[in-house]
């Protein structure tokens, strides 16, 4: 490491501290640093002043008694082994809070001796440095393992013994419990294993309470997913202090004169967008789509901005949200209300009679809301002539803009989505399919054109963008999915290029509304997962070449960024008098320098509030149908495997498992590539789209885990969902071999 000249006397320079820090073999905190440059008094608040505003810009991290460049590690650490590489252990920081962004650096451990003596999982901890050729990390001790949290339902066997039921339906094993502490049977806790082998047991940490209890399911989804859910005092006084910013006239256009509504769910938590339109001359239509301006009170580097960043969303459950920002905003402030002054980012838009978006601009306004209405309200006004003149200007901009959809012809996948109706007590009221509306349409496609617009605008100023990517399908899937066609004599030519038409002509093709579904669920598979990133690839399902989420700056931390480019590169800089909050609403310096880590990080913590809520809705789906054990249910087989089938009930959406074992006494033998089962002696085959009435077996709440068996009064009653492959023959290899009632054989690839 380059010898650093030794600190001279008096409050040092950002670039000194930086090299100071840097140089430093012991952990530099604040009372190094001002040893080191001997300050006293006054000169001591004046660098915790600087080390602060330092901090805030992204240059270092850490807290009083350590600091460290910002994206480095520091000195001595606590590491955590997550590989073993060639016999040498490979290291990551064990507590990574560098704002959750950036990916932790992976450190090679230097052990004394040949070989490493660490094991995976292991925790030490190591004096750290960075050469050339990475981190590397010399380690002082091993620390005591740090027990990962398990939760669990505690239940107690007829000798007394404990043991901890897992609520991950991939979790077929409950623990041993070494401790209760206090816990009693039926609650959920808790806990963490006593010693390393599974065999020691665990010990409960917390009761949490009644697993069956009101918000108990959301609970569940948000300690398995590791959700942060409790905002630090330090985050929620900075959103009380951004909560009282003036909103001046000055340099905000002023829109509170436009009859702009608020088209939402009807149990919305916050209201992130309106619209508004009327018609022009040309007959065509002017458009607003007014955003709230979270980039006005959540600055870069504030600590409302690191927490937002770790967040990367708000997630949403049947019983509560867990906001990416503190309510004083989510709810309050930053929400569209009906009928008060908000501050919003504007996107003027110029339709002509085709639905082509010809022009936009981006303005920071005031708005006033005239109403906030729900779906199913709008559509109601719309349907009985009862819209008013703003709902009529809306619904004729938007067949405008279904006309340009339409020529564009995007992917068109109407799948249903469940529905968890609450009422006051936190109970199940019901569970349904979500109506898709028309009302829903006119909102997604007015957000989908200001989307656009905010990516091709910044692209105008050669500015940094965070796009909403969705590649085109890998070939991989597109063999399977022409394989997978073939069981219905269809054929998907691979030789073409692949377009959202070709698979809406394709189902177009479909009658049989069973196969149609089905079919569409396979077109869904065969699709890439959409992600964040500021390298754009486009959007193959919507087929948009450049594409944005500019709509939901509350909720998702893209949008926020996308708003803060705006800020930048159209001059919408709006300084405020508060010296207590970051001067800048536009993009940081660190985000702008690489978008890439910002956009991996929120892209993941998108797909983890996906699974969350997905989890809980599962959960529910159980608690209401566990009253209903032994009831005969209409279900479409969804999924075929060498060990059942997976069935969903088709009026509710439940996904539930039929083992092989109660389909029948013969053996079953598997296709792979076919997807079905087919019995040895009867010939009764189960083939994915087939409708069957199964009787529920088990509704497991904890783990929203279902299971069905055959109806017994008429045994299994098949409506085939079309012309299937032929099995294989069974060869000879098989022949003489036997096995128990439900045994299956796999006839798919070797190894598979």
């Amino acid at each position: 490491m380059p010898r650093v000249p030794k600190p001279q006397p008096g409050l040092p320079s950002r670039q000194q501290v930086l090299d100071f820090i840097a140089s430093s073999n012991d952990p530099a905190g604040k009372r190094e640093i001002a040893r080191a440059f001997g300050l006293k008094g006054q000169e001591k608040i004046a660098l915790k002043a600087l080390l602060k505003d330092m901090a805030e810009e992204g240059l270092i991290d850490g807290n009083r008694s350590a600091f460290h460049r910002m994206g480095g590690v520091a000195k001595v650490t606590v590491l955590r082994v997550v590989e073993i590489d060639e016999g040498e252990a490979i290291a990551v920081p064990d507590s990574w809070t560098p704002d959750n962004a950036t990916p932790p650096p992976r450190l090679r451990l230097r052990e004394k001796g040949r070989g490493s003596a660490l094991r995976k999982g292991d925790r030490v901890l190591a004096r750290t440095e960075e050469t050339g050729s990475g981190w590397i990390a010399h380690p002082m001790k091993v620390l005591p393992a740090l027990a990962d949290q398990i939760m669990g339902v505690v239940e107690v066997d007829a000798a007394g013994k404990g043991w901890l039921a897992p609520v991950d339906k991939r979790e077929r094993n409950s623990s041993v419990i070494a401790d209760l502490g206090g816990a009693e049977a039926g609650q959920l806790v808790l806990a963490e294993p006593v010693g390393r082998s599974p065999r020691s047991g665990v010990k409960i940490t917390a009761v949490l309470g009644d697993p069956l209890a009101p918000k108990a399911f959301s609970l569940i989804a948000i300690h398995k997913h590791g959700i942060p859910f409790a905002f630090a005092p330090e985050t929620v006084a900075e959103a009380d202090l951004a909560a009282q910013l003036p909103l001046s006239e000055e340099r905000r256009e002023d829109l509170r004169h436009l009859p702009i509504v608020a088209i939402d769910p009807s149990d919305a938590r916050d209201h992130d967008d309106a619209i508004w339109a009327e018609p022009d001359a040309a007959g065509g239509f002017r458009a607003v789509v007014a955003i709230a301006d979270v980039s006005f009170y959540v600055r870069p580097g504030s600590a409302l901005d690191r927490e937002a960043r770790s967040r990367g969303n708000s997630v949403y459950f049947p019983d509560r949200v867990v906001p990416m920002l503190p309510e004083v905003l989510s709810a309050d402030v930053c929400s569209l209300r009906a009928g008060e002054a908000r501050a919003a980012m504007a996107c003027h838009l110029e339709i002509s009679a085709s639905g082509t978006v010809t022009s936009w601009r981006f303005t920071r306004a005031l708005v006033r809301i005239d109403e906030v209405i729900a779906y199913e309200e709008a559509q109601r006004r719309i349907d009985s002539g009862d819209a008013g003149p703003v709902l009529t200007n809306l619904w004729a901009a938007w067949r405008a803009l279904e006309q340009a959809r339409n020529s564009r012809d995007p992917l068109a996948l109407e799948l249903p989505e469940r529905r968890v109706v609450l009422d006051d007590a936190g109970k199940i009221r019901e569970i349904a399919l979500r109506e898709r509306l028309d009302a829903h349409r006119v909102v997604e496609d007015f957000m989908i054109a200001a989307n656009v617009a905010a990516a091709k605008a910044l692209e105008s100023k050669v500015s940094p963008v965070v796009y909403r990517i969705h590649e085109a399908p890998s070939r991989e899937k597109l063999v399977a999915l022409k394989d997978y066609l073939a069981t219905f004599d269809r054929k998907l030519a691979l030789g073409q290029v692949i377009t959202p038409g070709l698979f809406n002509r394709m189902l177009k093709d479909v009658s049989d509304e069973s196969e149609k579904a089905l079919i569409m669920e396979a077109v869904l598979r065969s699709q890439t997962q959409a992600y964040y990133g500021p390298r754009n690839a486009g959007h193959f399902g919507l087929a948009l070449g450049s594409y944005a989420h500019f709509t939901s700056p509350i909720r998702r931390y893209a949008d926020l960024l996308v708003h803060r480019a705006l800020v930048d590169a159209f001059g919408l800089e709006q300084p405020t008098p508060r010296a207590k909050l970051p001067p800048t609403s536009g993009l940081s310096d660190r985000d702008r320098a690489d978008l890439s880590r910002v956009s991996d990080a929120i892209s993941v913590a998108e797909r983890r509030a996906m699974e969350a809520e997905r989890d809980t809705i599962d959960r529910y789906v159980a608690a209401w149908l566990a009253g209903r054990v032994g009831e005969v249910f209409e279900t479409r087989i969804t999924g075929v495997q060498r060990f059942g089938l997976f069935a969903t009930i088709i009026s509710l959406g439940g996904d539930g498992l039929v083992p092989v074992s109660v389909l029948g006494d013969e053996r079953f033998f598997y296709d792979e590539k076919a997807q079905v089962l087919e019995g040895e002696r009867s010939g009764t085959r189960f083939a994915r789209g087939d409708r069957l009435r199964l009787k529920l077996a088990e509704a497991n709440p904890l783990t929203g885990a279902l299971k069905f068996e055959p109806e017994e009064s008429s045994g299994l009653r098949i409506e085939p969902r079309g012309k299937p492959l032929p099995l294989k023959k069974k060869g000879k290899h098989m022949a003489g071999q036997r096995g128990r009632p439900g045994n299956i054989r796999h006839q798919g690839r070797k190894g598979r």
